[in-house]
């Protein structure tokens, strides 16, 4: 059941619900669609540069990370032994995409000398809007890539991962979790990457997505990343698009701002001149400023 919506009448007597938006606004700043008129086109890009990588790649390796079917990953492999690992955890507002439709990511890693391994997850839709269990199963990819690297001849100490829009909350989520209660090291994850991402879910559970997404103050406190910060330990870089809706700019911006707060390591950048859509496809080109970044902080530059 989606959580109900908390008004706070305001002096002039119209319903505001969270920094001054009423329920339209907020809806429109948590829905990318008003802000990108062409994402069609853009999907359509990515789509088609995902194909033509599988087919200059190969197919990538299927491998299961649990025991439901929608618990399956891609995994690319990287010609060097040793090679670090990128895991890209894709977006879609938890509930559409899927690892395959996403291999355009895989390219620039794994040409440049890094296993690319891009998880599925189940759409929050088909487990009654329960985030917790898309969260659960993003930390059992990685644990799952962590504890077979050696099986792929990757370095299980260099583990990189990078997430866009719903992905990029689950990415940071993976990030703020406490490895040792899984029997893993704390510092699993080296490096984190999150683009374009939501990392308090308050608002959001005051929008319309709270429509399909089940929030309760137990999904909001433990999948806030914002409000996990002492878990993190990976050096993390936010990123966000100019053309980003407005409260897309903020959590990020805000979520940077938390970081320095708690003295973790940490860069902001904002990419000019792209949307919430376009932005993604960085993470495709090598030659981008968030493409170059994502190698760098793998060590395959130079």
């Amino acid at each position: 059941m989606a959580a109900n919506r908390i008004h706070a009448e305001s002096a002039s007597g119209s319903n505001k619900i969270f920094l001054g938006y009423d329920e339209t606004a907020l809806d429109a700043a948590y829905n990318q669609d008003v802000w990108a008129e062409n994402i069609q086109e853009v999907l359509a890009r990515r789509g088609a540069r995902s194909k033509a990588v599988i087919a200059e790649l190969g197919e990538p390796e299927r491998h299961g990370y649990g025991n439901s079917p929608s618990e399956g990953l891609d995994w690319y492999r990287s010609k060097l032994p040793g090679a670090p690992v990128h895991i890209f955890i894709h977006g879609g507002a938890w509930r559409f995409s899927d690892a395959r439709s996403n291999a355009f990511v895989a390219h620039p890693g794994v040409t440049a000398g890094a296993h690319v391994v891009i998880p599925d997850y189940v759409k929050v839709n088909q487990v009654h809007g329960d985030l917790l269990e898309l969260g659960e199963q993003c930390r059992r990819a990685v644990a799952w890539v962590y504890q077979h690297a050696d099986q792929f001849d990757a370095d299980p100490s260099r583990i990189f991962v990078s997430g866009h829009s719903a992905g990029a909350h689950l990415a940071a989520v993976v990030a703020t979790t406490r490895w040792s209660n899984y029997g893993l090291p704390d510092d699993l994850v080296k490096h984190v990457l999150c683009v374009s991402g939501m990392f308090d879910l308050y608002p959001v559970s005051l929008s319309s997505r709270n429509e399909y997404v089940a929030f309760t103050e137990q999904i909001i406190e433990k999948l806030s990343p914002i409000r996990n910060l002492g878990q993190l330990s990976a050096q993390t870089v936010v990123a966000y698009g100019s053309g980003e809706s407005p409260e897309f700019k903020r959590q990020s911006i805000d979520f940077h701002a938390a970081l320095q707060r708690e003295n973790k390591t940490a860069h902001l950048i904002k990419v000019e001149q792209v949307n919430h859509f376009e932005i993604s496809e960085q993470l495709g080109n090598p030659d981008s400023e968030l493409g170059r970044i994502t190698l760098e902080l793998m060590g395959l530059t130079g």
